[in-house]
């Protein structure tokens, strides 16, 4: 039995654990604008930022007033009213809130450059009040066994949300994509593709390397410090080990493929690739062994390449971020490897088929809920901005702004008082319209 004063210790201990890695995982949203915005042409950098800001503002506000109540009453509790009661409700409220919005701003990336605002941020209110709480609902909300141990028998596994988080976000990645059609000479009609290049490589990668930052809260952050035996140095030193090595593992893996394939290193192959390696392991890392890392982080990197262009050249989707190779099928198989990369023993076969069955669910609600959505956007004529404006870009149609106004085509805009040159170059070289 634990002395009250030392019980009151070890609370608070954990629950401030639990606020300092919650303020890490809302750092990723930074990595996130960073990341997206590089993937972006220049005219759609403030709409992808944009999207980024109202994505938290939004969805954390309805995941607080409807999206919490619904994952308690549909996990088997009630409506959840000690998140709105309590100060340590209000902690578990927030860290829920910050895993919910990861999932949520993963979308944003696929549907780059071509989505209106309003529908985006619909979807966003949607998912963050019924998509994501009925995934958590099955799985970390439910008061008895989830959904899966129900069909199965055997329990489902994400430690940190490899399937329930990034997994769900980059399947609805996609599915939303694949609705609203690619962006604007993005493919041929001969179905070629056009490669339309990021316009920032450096904000790209400084988006990466925030993310992987903030992914120390997401997985290492899970884990407790203290528990009821004790202060929890096997799992957190685990967690933090196969987070580290599946992540540099990713990266190796993604720029082995891409030089395999062109004979050329593509750094955003490498930074993705570390991003794949470190959804990857998101689900398990607190089971998998050292050497089972590895294991993770090169096949979630070598994936990326691989799926990227099945999605491209297959199925002329315009995933234009990357979302789906990097977190959905990266999630996916990251959470289908658990019994194969366990430290301890497991019944491979049992723990393998509650592991699919998990990812059919989760996949199967995420890809029918996304769908209904953004085909009734699409059959009213609000899922897309117009062809003029997708020329225009963004920032001035959905926003009247230029992220670079001296380098933009609006009207002669001086803020420094200096001369107006129509023509800016950087290089010395020649103006290319």
């Amino acid at each position: 039995m634990v002395l009250a004063p030392l019980q009151a210790s070890v609370d608070a201990l954990n629950y401030t654990w639990i606020l300092v890695v919650s303020f890490l995982i809302f750092f990723m949203h930074a990595g996130f604008a960073m990341l997206e915005a590089g993937q972006v042409r220049s005219k759609n950098v403030a709409n992808q930022l944009t999207k980024n800001l109202l994505t938290w503002s939004v969805g954390v506000t309805v995941f607080f007033l409807i999206g919490s109540g619904i994952a308690s009453l549909a996990g088997g509790g009630g409506w959840g009213a000690a998140y709105l009661t309590s100060g340590t409700g209000w902690i578990s409220w927030l860290y829920g809130a910050v895993f919910a919005m990861t999932a949520a701003t993963i979308v944003s990336g696929a549907v780059a450059g071509r989505a209106k605002l309003r529908a985006y941020v619909t979807y966003t209110f949607l998912l963050a009040a019924v998509i994501y709480p009925v995934v958590i609902a099955m799985t970390w909300s439910s008061t008895g066994p989830g959904l899966v141990e129900l069909i199965t028998g055997t329990a489902f596994t994400d430690f940190a949300g490899g399937m329930i988080v990034h997994g769900m976000g980059g399947i609805a990645g996609l599915t939303a994509a694949a609705i609203l059609g690619p962006r604007m000479g993005r493919f041929n009609e001969d179905g070629s593709v056009n490669v339309i290049p990021g316009h920032s490589m450096t904000f790209a990668v400084l988006g990466t390397l925030i993310l992987a930052f903030g992914w120390y809260g997401f997985n290492v952050g899970t884990s407790a410090i203290i528990g009821s035996e004790g202060f929890l140095a096997e799992q957190l030193g685990r967690v933090a080990m196969t987070t580290t090595i599946s992540m540099a593992m990713g990266a190796i893996g993604a720029a082995s493929v891409a030089w395999y394939k062109t004979g050329k290193v593509d750094t955003l192959y490498v930074a993705n690739g570390l991003l794949a390696g470190l959804v990857g392991i998101t689900a398990i890392p607190h089971t998998t062994a050292w050497w089972g890392a590895f294991v993770v982080g090169i096949l979630s990197g070598a994936q990326l390449p691989v799926v990227f262009g099945f999605v491209e050249k297959t199925l002329n989707i315009d995933d234009v971020c990357a979302v789906f190779p990097v977190h959905g099928s990266a999630g996916v198989l990251g959470t289908l490897l658990y019994p194969f990369v366990a430290a301890g023993s497991v019944n491979v076969a049992g723990a393998f088929i509650a592991q699919l069955v998990g990812v059919v669910i989760i996949g199967g609600w995420t890809i029918t809920a996304t769908a209904v959505i953004w085909y009734a956007f699409k059959m009213v004529g609000q899922a897309r901005v117009t062809p003029e404006h997708e020329q225009e870009g963004l920032d001035v149609s959905e926003h009247g702004v230029e992220t670079y106004p001296e380098f933009g085509s609006g009207e002669s805009v001086v803020a420094d008082g200096g001369i107006v040159n129509e023509n800016v170059r950087s290089d010395g070289g020649s103006t290319d319209d």
